[in-house]
């Protein structure tokens, strides 16, 4: 039996809390991206049962594997640089979207090269636009 794709995220802020709030609240499996203990502690508490711990110092991340299977990911820009680092670790895990979720005016077209398929810019913590087109 083939494993049904989650939805990867990186919450790093209030927006991207929210939205793994929604995903939960409407049954889509999901799965959050970390960097950190302090952060992966802050996802357990949310009550994420899948986290992926990365290590974003690091150039090469060829060993992180994840087990389960990723579909589309949404990253919620907390910087540049960690933005981009985690772009390039979740377009070697899916050929499914990657959208970045964004309250600043960083150039877009960094994301895009980098692999992202859509970067939304949103000065809103209520991204539940993003969730309508997932159904249930």
């Amino acid at each position: 039996m083939e494993q049904q794709e989650v939805i990867l995220v990186s919450a790093p802020n209030r927006t991207g809390e929210g939205f793994i709030r929604q995903l939960m609240k409407m049954g889509i499996h999901c799965a959050a991206i970390a960097n950190n203990q302090g952060e992966k502690h802050r996802l357990v508490n949310l009550g994420v049962k899948n986290i992926i711990i990365v290590n974003t110092t690091e150039q090469q991340n060829n060993e992180i594997i994840p087990k389960l299977p990723i579909g589309k990911v949404y990253i919620f820009e907390r910087s540049l640089n960690l933005c981009c680092r985690y772009i390039r670790i979740c377009r070697t895990w899916t050929s499914k979207p990657i959208y970045v979720i964004t309250h600043t005016n960083n150039p877009r077209l960094v994301y895009k090269g980098l692999g992202a398929a859509y970067v939304i810019h949103t000065t809103s913590e209520d991204v539940s636009f993003l969730i309508e087109s997932h159904g249930k």
